[in-house]
């Protein structure tokens, strides 16, 4: 399945961000430029790759459009140079990373509908790619994943990738529609999440010292 041209630019926005994001996040951990480059390689690509060879999906998304390597590269290497500014403006960041993730659902979503008629296998596919870039780069950086913590992150690609996968299949919207309500009520989902700081109700368990 073709994505269109708002697709195609709101995707390489959505690496770009999520590279810096990942440079950061090396950052605070004191990596090398290496380091850098591989934390940011995994937090853009990483879920469109676990995605393309959990389905056998070949050619891989970098393999097949070597270019978001290169763009990925210069992204994590500019934020290593404007750290504070990224920072500063940390809810421009918010709001673009929340258009990122659903977008990234939304292609996920795509990929896999394109290969499996299955709705369960669509949906997953989405989550992978928007969610496991984040999963590899907290767990490559020592810490335990943000979505598994308080954030309604991984559920919000759910709920995007489902939103996609009605809209195409039970409303009969055409793709590039159903790509704009997703962007729209995903991204509004993620920002009142963040804003009013909603989150999933967590699973607190202290196991008491044997007297």
């Amino acid at each position: 399945m073709e994505h269109g041209v708002l697709i195609s630019v709101l995707f390489i926005i959505g690496i770009v961000v999520e590279s810096m994001t990942g440079a950061l996040a090396a950052g605070r951990c004191k990596m090398d430029l290496m380091g850098v480059i591989f934390i940011a390689l995994v937090t853009a690509i990483g879920g469109g790759s676990v995605r393309d060879i959990l389905f056998n999906h070949h050619p891989l998304i970098w393999i097949k459009t070597p270019e978001y390597i290169l763009v990925i590269v210069i992204a994590a290497l500019f934020a290593t140079r404007i750290p504070k500014i990224i920072t500063r403006f940390e809810r421009v960041f918010l709001l673009l990373d929340a258009i990122g993730l659903v977008v990234f659902s939304i292609v996920g979503t795509a990929v896999v509908m394109a290969k499996y008629d299955s709705v369960i296998l669509a949906i997953c596919g989405g989550v992978i790619t928007g969610v496991f870039g984040g999963i590899l780069r907290d767990t490559l950086c020592n810490q335990i994943p943000l979505i598994f913590q308080k954030e309604i992150y991984a559920s919000v690609s759910l709920l995007a990738s489902a939103l996609y996968y009605v809209l195409l299949t039970i409303c009969g919207i055409g793709a590039e529609v159903a790509s704009v309500i997703t962007i729209i009520c995903g991204s509004l989902l993620r920002i009142f999440a963040i804003y009013y700081k909603i989150g999933l109700p967590v699973f607190n368990f202290e196991e008491s010292s044997k007297k």
